[in-house]
């Protein structure tokens, strides 16, 4: 073959170019980036990734300029880089911002790599992982200005105007939430649009003092919005780790990579395939003679939940997810027997248990993460109820808690309950939708009801009370008379709680659960879409 016949010239050409996207922003722009303490992000993508696997798509789209002849001037790379890659051998689609072209900003990117990534990520059935950093699409008034450097006539396509707003790829990314995995890592100050891609997840993180997160940041709320803020203050981690906005806080970009990796590993790549099971690591026999004593006889103490959750699970699987949000209910994945499980599980240092606002939210939000992929239920209960008093019915806990019983009730994978303690009122119904065949059992210590003894004295009889010449004696007569009923061997009587068990053999049941559930768990279809 002769050298005329020869593509060389182009592929010369194309090696350049992607030289050229290697050096993303420039070395000052990248080097600022490194002094903030944030890595770039093809370093971010190497160290997600298993080693060598990624493969970039559209590297060499970005803005051009040539001369007279159509030779290739500059070139400014688009600042959203993604392709497909392997996690723990697992296919996944990466689709990340690169800060050091204008920050991220919408008039440095480029709409249909964003939308590409969403489409490739839903239709071929891949989880999809987003490395946020900036506005990831979000906007910025210079692409208004003709005298803008990057200005509008710069390669991107946006032209001397204003436009009427629509998020790009925006129905890809609400679908793929009833289709694959969605993770998404804030990795620095992410606003707009990439905000809210990040809450449209079913999984986020925030790394502590390098990530914040705001619908805008502070340099635009402090000149309209009548008050002055810093960024942490707007919209740091410790802001949306406890509004429920981001599920886990991190304190490095390593530690949130790990925590990507895992949570994916509970999960399948798409809907219609079922979890993996992990090789099991634990006996699924083993008991623990210390639960017996792990829930107080007294009622008004309160005890550590966690504890009995490492308890039963296999060893070092429990995953918690929502930490500081919602926190009278622990949520996570965890595994039994290898068989990834989603945990619920009442926690009595906050609210004694009962159901805020904040509480049923998580829970709604949780167990349509269940229902999606296909995860068996553990709920762990200890829940009086909906906490009262003015707060919470400002709050519309009666609603959101509403729209909590509605997403069990609607959810059609196997469930079973452990009623470890209280289980009183409309809350309580929420342990697990009580028209389905009940897989559920009950430790010694369960306490249960419409409401509980010690709230529903004085309002069951208020008349008498009022009459009687010593109201506080006859208040503990009419209690110690109640409470001779308390006993949960009364209600296994009628056959209303259908096991009482010795605590210490909670994790064989539970495994025996796991497995017996196992081929069940695709027989139905997700009852309704993914709620975020």
């Amino acid at each position: 073959m002769s050298d005329s016949d020869s593509w060389q010239p182009e592929l010369d050409e194309l090696a350049r170019r992607e030289a050229m996207a290697d050096e993303m922003g420039g070395a000052e722009k990248v080097a600022r980036q490194h002094e903030r303490g944030k890595l770039d992000i093809r370093q971010r993508i190497e160290k997600l990734v298993d080693p060598d696997s990624f493969h970039e798509i559209g590297k060499t789209s970005g803005a051009a300029t040539y001369d007279e002849n159509g030779d290739l001037v500059t070139f400014s790379p688009a600042n959203f880089v993604f392709g497909r890659a392997m996690i723990d051998q697992r296919p996944v689609v990466i689709a990340g911002d690169d800060f050091t072209v204008r920050g991220g900003a919408a008039d440095a990117s480029i709409a249909e790599k964003q939308i590409a990534a969403e489409a490739m990520a839903g239709e071929l059935g891949l989880p999809i992982v987003r490395l946020l950093d900036g506005t990831g699409g979000g906007g910025s008034v210079k692409t208004l200005d003709p005298k803008h450097e990057e200005g509008p006539n710069g390669g991107f396509g946006r032209g001397l105007r204003t436009y009427v707003p629509a998020n790009p790829a925006w129905d890809h990314v609400v679908a793929n939430l009833s289709r694959v995995p969605v993770v998404s890592l804030c990795l620095g100050p992410v606003a707009g649009l990439g905000a809210a891609r990040a809450v449209t997840s079913h999984f986020s993180v925030m790394v502590k003092g390098l990530s914040q997160l705001f619908v805008a940041g502070p340099v635009v709320v402090n000149r309209l919005g009548g008050e002055q803020v810093t960024k942490e203050s707007l919209g740091g981690s410790k802001v949306h780790t406890r509004n429920g906005a981001i599920d886990v806080e991190v304190k490095s970009e390593d530690e949130a990579f790990a925590v990507a990796r895992r949570f994916l590993s509970y999960l399948p790549s798409r809907v219609g395939e079922l979890p993996p099971r992990l090789a099991p690591a634990d006996d699924p026999a083993r008991t623990d003679p210390a639960l017996r004593a792990a829930v107080p006889r007294d009622r008004r103490k309160v005890y550590k939940m966690r504890p009995i959750i490492e308890s039963v699970v296999d060893d070092g699987s429990f995953f918690e997810m929502g930490r500081f949000h919602g926190r009278s209910l622990i949520t996570g994945l965890a595994r039994l027997d290898g068989w990834p499980v989603a945990l619920m599980a009442g926690d009595s240092y906050h609210y004694g248990g009962g159901w805020t606002t904040a509480t049923a939210q998580k829970a709604t939000r949780f167990v349509d993460l269940a229902e999606t992929f296909r995860l068996p239920v553990v709920h762990l209960v200890d829940n009086p109820g909906f906490v009262i008093g003015s707060d919470n019915e400002e709050a519309a806990a009666i609603r959101h808690g509403s729209s909590a019983l509605a997403a069990i009730y609607q959810s059609t994978i196997p469930w079973c309950s452990v009623l470890v303690r209280k289980v009183f009122g409309v809350a309580g119904a929420a342990h697990s939708n009580a028209h389905r065949w009940q897989y559920r059992y009950a430790w010694p210590s369960g306490d249960w009801g419409s409401l509980p003894v010690e709230g529903g004295v004085e309002a069951a009889y208020t008349r008498e009370l009022e009459a009687s010449d010593d109201p506080e004696a006859l208040l503990e007569e009419i209690t110690d008379r109640l409470n001779q009923v308390r006993n949960p061997f009364r209600t296994a009587d009628a056959f209303l709680v259908e096991e009482i068990i010795d605590p210490a053999d909670t994790r064989p049941l539970l495994c025996e659960f796991a497995n017996l559930v196992a081929p069940l768990r695709d027989r139905d279809a997700a009852s309704s879409p993914y709620r975020p």
